[in-house]
């Protein structure tokens, strides 16, 4: 079988969820894995059966066909430099870097080596997603009147992703780790956007991540947008992205439930049968000189200056 090669950098909560995913796709392989922290590359090593390396020298004389990047942001540009010098077709986690001098980078490289690039969005992908898309653009909303992304964590990090660097005002916060996921769908959506008005409250620890952000803004068509997010919140962890048409009005809750309301009409989730090509078979396609769908680091870096604005 033609398969297609990955290297992983990053053995964290994430990677270790890249790594099951791989390794449960017909198309891919693992050649090899890499983790700065020895005892959890080890611990990868004997869970999954995995081929690791010591360093990422040894990491790179696999010669994968795709490297992919699951570190803290601030080290996204270093290593994808190194990857596309080798060659190698870079898949770098979100958001792209830790700034968007960084991004820009990364784009550069990529390009003057000619290899492909993509960002790990998956929610892209999901069968709740591609049946929203498909719907805008087939106009069942209506017209567009407003779309909105509410986000609610009664904690920060969330209970689930305990590491040093999430909490982290340097490199953490949920604008950097969930807001870039809808940026990106927003702009496949309606193309590009601005703010017009924006405030992200902090707390008095300076080494502390974001505990507030609200934003207005608008796409360049003129539909009008708002952002709310929250932590430290006294209820259940809430994602709902939602777009107002005058017909209908869809509703992404909690990453994967599509809910729909017409007027005068109650919200029904919609059961959502069919399946959707994942981003590795997207990463596979393309490979192999396919049509594919994959999130660029030249989108990424648009998504990135989304990132950098509301930050401040």
């Amino acid at each position: 079988m033609n398969q297609t090669t990955f290297a992983v950098i990053g053995t964290g909560i994430v990677g270790e969820r890249i790594i099951n995913q791989l390794l449960a796709n017909p198309n891919c392989k693992i050649v090899s894995a890499f983790d700065e922290n020895a005892q959890r590359l080890q611990e990868m090593k004997s869970k999954y059966e995995l081929p690791i390396a010591n360093s990422i020298e040894e990491l790179f004389e696999t010669k994968p066909h795709w490297v992919y990047i699951g570190t803290p942001p601030n080290s996204h540009a270093a290593l994808a430099l190194q990857a596309a010098e080798k060659g190698c077709l870079v898949l770098s986690e979100k958001p792209l870097a830790h700034d968007v001098e960084s991004g820009k980078l990364m784009v550069e490289s990529a390009k003057q080596a000619n290899v492909l690039t993509a960002i790990h969005f998956p929610l892209m992908y999901s069968p709740a997603i591609q049946t929203l898309m498909n719907e805008v653009a087939d106009n069942s909303l209506g017209g567009i009147l407003r779309v909105e992304l509410q986000t609610y964590f009664p904690h920060w990090p969330r209970k689930w992703q305990q590491n040093p660097w999430i909490g982290s005002r340097a490199q953490g916060g949920f604008i950097r780790e969930v807001f870039p996921h809808y940026l990106q769908i927003m702009y496949r959506l309606f193309g590009e956007f601005s703010f017009s008005a924006h405030q992200t409250k902090y707390p008095e620890d300076q080494s502390l991540s974001e505990t507030g952000t609200f934003a207005l803004g608008q796409t360049h068509s003129g539909i009008p947008i708002l952002i709310n997010g929250l932590s430290g919140v006294g209820q259940e962890e809430l994602l709902e992205f939602k777009v107002f048409g005058t017909k209908k009005v869809m509703t992404i809750r909690n990453w994967s439930e599509l809910w729909v309301c017409e007027k005068d009409e109650p919200e029904k989730k919609v059961e959502i049968n069919k399946t959707t090509k994942s981003l590795w078979d997207a990463c596979h396609d393309a490979r192999s000189g396919k049509e594919a769908s994959l999130v660029s680091f030249e989108e990424g870096l648009i998504v990135q200056r989304w990132i950098d604005e509301l930050l401040t």
